[in-house]
């Protein structure tokens, strides 16, 4: 009984309580509504982008191409591009293909065509710049192209010398010509035949 005055305070405190704890929770739910904004939200639609480039990785060490100020390998190097690194492309001129790209002239620049992927549609044709001054002009050295000019020396062709008259041997049998004054070999050999001849007769007759 010594204790019955402490259940209306019990009572009291865990009414307090619960007055306290839904007191909190109002006001916590109550602030993220506030903040809920009481007009229209307006509706956000997309752009489409239009045509743009990818570069290509045309081999396994290629990390970027060139940027140019014209369609031409021979023009001004404005930048680079990254491989796999993208730019809106605004045309084309043969096989290069003019971009956007800050800093260049007009914000405005080429790429080779072969080096990147077209996307978002076809491009139209556009002219391409006045053609600027390469950044280094081309000059031979004279002293070196000297050494490349061979300059043919005239060669006299050697002078024709008739070669001198084939002379022919003759050669002489000396039977004709050969003899005892004059009178030929052959008709001396006869006539000691003819004479042999006769004594052979005599001869012949005397032994009778």
């Amino acid at each position: 009984m010594r204790y019955r005055w402490l259940r209306p305070i019990v009572f009291i405190v865990l009414l307090v309580s619960i007055l306290l704890i839904l007191w909190f929770d109002q006001s916590v739910y109550a602030n993220p509504l506030a903040q809920q904004p009481t007009g229209s939200i307006p509706t956000v639609t997309s752009t489409p982008r239009g045509p743009y480039v990818i570069v290509n990785a045309l081999t396994a060490n290629d990390t970027q191409i060139n940027v140019r100020a014209g369609p031409s390998a021979l023009t001004e190097k404005v930048g680079v591009l990254l491989v796999d690194q993208e730019a809106n492309a605004l045309g084309r001129f043969g096989d290069w293909v003019q971009i956007e790209y800050l800093g260049a002239p007009g914000n405005k620049a080429w790429v080779y065509g072969n080096y990147v992927t077209i996307f978002g549609g076809d491009l139209p044709l556009v002219e391409p710049p006045p053609t600027s001054t390469p950044n280094m002009t081309q000059t031979v050295d004279p002293t070196l192209a000297a050494q490349f000019l061979i300059t043919p020396v005239a060669t006299r062709l050697p002078t024709f010398t008739e070669a001198p008259p084939l002379e022919i041997p003759t050669f002489e049998t000396g039977v004709e010509n050969s003899g005892i004054g004059g009178v030929p070999m052959g008709l001396i050999i006869v006539g000691l035949g003819a004479l042999g001849l006769f004594l052979g007769v005599i001869a012949l007759i005397s032994g009778r």
